[in-house]
Parts: structure tokens; C-alpha cells; sequence
């Protein structure tokens, strides 16, 4: 009864008041949580249709397209003011094809290969917050193994006897950073997986309107009709990756 009469009396604490437990190890690990929420944010905003083809971005390309003003449509790819995944992809294409002794023939491998180098931009922002992920459990390791060294240190100095409040402290530490590296961890792995699944499913719809665009410029600047291939003569499609599908078929 005097035990728990104790334990009732001791003073509640505050999340902040276990975190401090956690010392250095443990501040570092709330640090590496709010730059994750940040990139995080980031990647919410930036990972949008709007974002990546904007909608006045695809008609004017392809206004400039039909009207077969391929050097006006280069300038318009490469005006800063109009960076986008679009703009940065059709960009690169069309000034390969410019400077190409095969000109328009090089307009497929040039916009496939583009596809692919800003697809892998979009990924390495993504791929941060797995990184994040991965060190945070580590880590949380880390201070375990910190606060492990520390509390056998104060049995050693003790003669092999201690008083558990003597111990508390570096236990704490070893508990406490684990929990917090895995609170970090876990929501980040999933989140990574969600956006990476996000940009896969972005680039297959921008590579359609790229697609579209492409075709305009092989077909002379006329609007092209799309029509079902048969089965015979229907392609088989890329399996190569994400990037493939930016270049077509």
C-alpha cells in the first residue's frame, strides 16, 4: 500500500520532460522529425498534376506545335518562368533534336531519355525522407546503446551495487531514444512508399500528355487522330521503368 500510495504521489510528466530524457541523442532525433514533416510538406505540394503540367503550359506548347514553331516553342521550354517537369522534359528534347544531324528522328530517344533524368530528380526528393527513415531507428539504437554503457559505468563505480534511481537515468535514455526513433521511422517508411507510388502513377499521366505533344510535332503540326492499332501491329509496351514511359513506346 505504501508503494502505491508513493506512485500515486509522484509528479505527472510532460512529453517534453521525456524527450529532455532522451538527452542529446534524443534531441537530435526530434530534430530529424521536424525536417522529415518538412520534407514531407514539400513533396505534397510539389508531387501535383498542376505542378508538373500545367494546364496554360500543355495548351501553349501545343499552340506553338501546331503552328509548327518548334524555335518558339525551345524558348518557351527554356524561359525560367515556366520550369516545370513538362517543360524541363520537352525542353531537352527539342533542343537535342535541334542540334541533331537526324533531326524530328531523334525526338522519341531524346524525350525518353529527359523523361527518365527528371523523373530520377523527382525521386531524389522523395528518397530523402527514406533516409531519414532509416537513420532515425539507428539513431535510436545508438542511444541505447548509450544509455546501456552508462548505467553498467554506474554499477562499476558502485562495486556492482546501485540504487535504481542511480540507474534511471541511462536506462531512460536507452528506452526513451529507441521509442523516439521508431515514432520517426515507422510514419516516414510509409509515407516514403505512398509518394513514390504518387510520382509513378504523376509521370505516366504526364507521359501521355507528352505523348500527345510529340505527336503534333511528327505529325507536321497537324492535331493527330488517335486510332486503336490493331493486334497485330500494336506495340508491346516498355517494361524498363518509370522513365520509359516518359520517351513512348
Amino acid at each position: 500500500m505504501l508503494t502505491l500510495a508513493q506512485a500515486s504521489d509522484a509528479p505527472s510528466r510532460s512529453l517534453l520532460d521525456y524527450i529532455a530524457d532522451g538527452r542529446q541523442v534524443g534531441f537530435i532525433i526530434i530534430g530529424l522529425s521536424i525536417t522529415v514533416v518538412v520534407l514531407i510538406i514539400i513533396q505534397l505540394v510539389r508531387l501535383q498534376r498542376e505542378q508538373l503540367a500545367p494546364g496554360e503550359q500543355v495548351a501553349r506548347l501545343g499552340e506553338l506545335l501546331r503552328r509548327r514553331d518548334l524555335p518558339g516553342a525551345l524558348a518557351y521550354c527554356q524561359d525560367e518562368e515556366n520550369s516545370s517537369f513538362l517543360t524541363r522534359v520537352f525542353g531537352a528534347a527539342l533542343l537535342r533534336v535541334s542540334r541533331s544531324p537526324f533531326g524530328g528522328l531523334e525526338l522519341r530517344t531524346a524525350l525518353e531519355e529527359a523523361g527518365q533524368a527528371q523523373t530520377a530528380r523527382l525521386y531524389r526528393g522523395v528518397d530523402a525522407i527514406a533516409v531519414i527513415a532509416s537513420v532515425a531507428p539507428m539513431l535510436g539504437l545508438l542511444g541505447t546503446t548509450i544509455g546501456m554503457v552508462g548505467a553498467f559505468d554506474t554499477l562499476r563505480a558502485g562495486g556492482g551495487v546501485a540504487r535504481p534511481d542511480q540507474l534511471a537515468g541511462d536506462i531512460s535514455v536507452a528506452l526513451i531514444t529507441t521509442v523516439l526513433g521508431l515514432i520517426v521511422a515507422i510514419p516516414s517508411t510509409a509515407v516514403h512508399a505512398l509518394l513514390r507510388n504518387r510520382v509513378e502513377s504523376l509521370v505516366g499521366t504526364v507521359a501521355e500528355i507528352i505523348e500527345d505533344l510529340a505527336a503534333i510535332v511528327e505529325a507536321g503540326g497537324q492535331q493527330p487522330q488517335r486510332q486503336a492499332p490493331s493486334a497485330a501491329s500494336r506495340p508491346t509496351p516498355p517494361r524498363a521503368g518509370v522513365g520509359s514511359q516518359v520517351g513512348g513506346s
